[in-house]
């Protein structure tokens, strides 16, 4: 099994689920090692409907807790502390600098969930636009983000707006995107970063991994190397769900490696 490199505890704002649970099920499910990745928005705006979800991280607090815990199960387990960071135009510097303080966190995603203050996952974002119009914003802060933020290792799952769409990928089209796409993938590429497959989507509705197979192929192509695996686990059943799917969406995309991390340091595992 695949370390799984997207999971979350009740650390965040929109969990409840125990550290305890979440390694017990990974250990069930033959995992050896786990990276444990609470979001920490900053700046995440009020939520009309839950404005005690601000997703907030005390990084000090969160990371001693955590090493006591990995410290308790350092025999037969690997346990590495990351962060997910949600990533808005207005934030890249701030979040260069926390990143550049933050040194003792293995693992940084960096992922899009906000844009111009609202969140996809709500229907007021789609108001008075197309999908098309609405992804290609979405996109298009995408790019500003990987040009302006340097301190993340991978970014999460680049398509996360298609979970919410009015048609969801229905009519989703790369074509639509390309230039976007290649435009993200070379500077993701040029910085030394990566991606993530995201099969948190499996259990979300979509009949796919994040990201969409022509994004895969696309990165690929161009040359894409560093790639994790996360099923963005909110609950500890979900643990590693779909790696199967992910294992194989690898290795028929031309992908003879994984990467886990430590440090902020990635290594390249050999896909067995």
């Amino acid at each position: 099994m695949f370390p799984d490199y997207h999971l979350h505890s009740f650390f965040s704002s929109d969990c409840d689920e125990k550290i305890e649970n979440i390694i017990s099920s990974a250990k069930n499910k033959g995992l050896k090692s786990i990276c444990i990745t609470d979001h920490y928005d900053m700046d995440f705006p009020p939520l009309p409907d839950n404005p005690d979800m601000t997703f907030d991280l005390d990084t000090d607090e969160y990371f001693n807790y955590m090493s006591d815990i990995r410290t308790k199960h350092m025999d037969d387990f690997d346990l590495r502390i990351g962060v997910e960071l949600g990533v808005m135009e207005e934030t890249c510097e701030k979040l260069n600098n926390y990143c550049s303080v933050h040194k003792e966190i293995d693992f940084f995603i960096a992922s899009s969930h906000l844009v111009d203050g609202l969140d996809p996952y709500y229907p007021e974002y789609f108001e008075g636009k197309s999908d098309l119009q609405a992804y290609y914003r979405y996109f298009e802060t995408i790019l500003y983000n990987v040009k302006h933020f340097k301190g993340y290792n991978v970014y999460g799952h680049l398509d996360y707006i298609l979970r919410y769409g009015k048609n969801k990928a229905n009519n989703f089209n790369i074509s639509d995107y390309k230039n976007l796409f290649e435009e993200i993938f070379k500077q993701i590429i040029y910085d030394g970063k990566g991606i993530e497959i995201n099969t948190g989507s499996l259990y979300r509705g979509l009949d796919f991994a994040h990201p969409h197979i022509d994004i895969l192929k696309m990165y690929k192509h161009l040359g894409g190397e560093i790639i994790t695996i996360g099923s963005d686990a909110h609950d500890a059943s979900h643990v590693g769900y779909g790696f199967d799917i992910a294992k194989n969406l690898l290795l028929d995309n031309g992908f003879k490696y994984y990467c886990t991390f430590k440090h902020q340091k990635e290594t390249y595992n050999v896909i067995d």
